[in-house]
């Protein structure tokens, strides 16, 4: 498994890492957790059908999101939904998140490294990646 650097923020989307497959996965997760960073991969579901993952469980007990960032994620995420960007079964937080059916891996990384800004605070990507979502910046 090749090492995983911290993902910068805001972060490019070709440095969002793809953890399909258990072992890519895991290894992803002990990386964010070794790290204490904000846990965010696609994963390939089938056939140009992606997921997009994150949590902040790896960061550790210190890092707490305010609820402007929580509701802003979940304003967005909600809107995917609506729009049919992501799947209805979306977790929208307030720890983990997680967004299945998304139809490009283009796609999936743009809004893994959205949310990966938004869960370190910085919500400018988010609104990039999901307009007229509110946001509440």
């Amino acid at each position: 498994m090749p090492v995983v650097q911290q993902l910068p923020i805001p972060c490019p989307t070709h440095l969002i890492p793809d953890a399909t497959g258990t072992d890519a996965f895991h290894a992803a997760y002990r990386q964010a957790m070794a790290q204490h960073a904000v846990f965010v991969v696609i994963e390939s579901e089938r056939r140009q059908v992606w997921t997009v993952k994150a949590d902040t469980l790896a960061v550790g007990s210190g890092h707490a999101l305010d609820d402007a960032v929580n509701e802003a994620v979940r304003a967005a995420i909600t809107r995917l939904v609506q729009n049919r960007e992501a799947e209805w079964d979306a977790y929208t937080g307030p720890v983990y998140f997680m967004m299945h059916g998304v139809r490009s891996e283009e796609r999936a990384c743009e809004l893994a490294a959205a949310l990966h800004a938004a869960l370190c605070g910085d919500l400018q990507p988010l609104t990039r990646a999901v307009p007229g979502a509110d946001l509440h910046e």
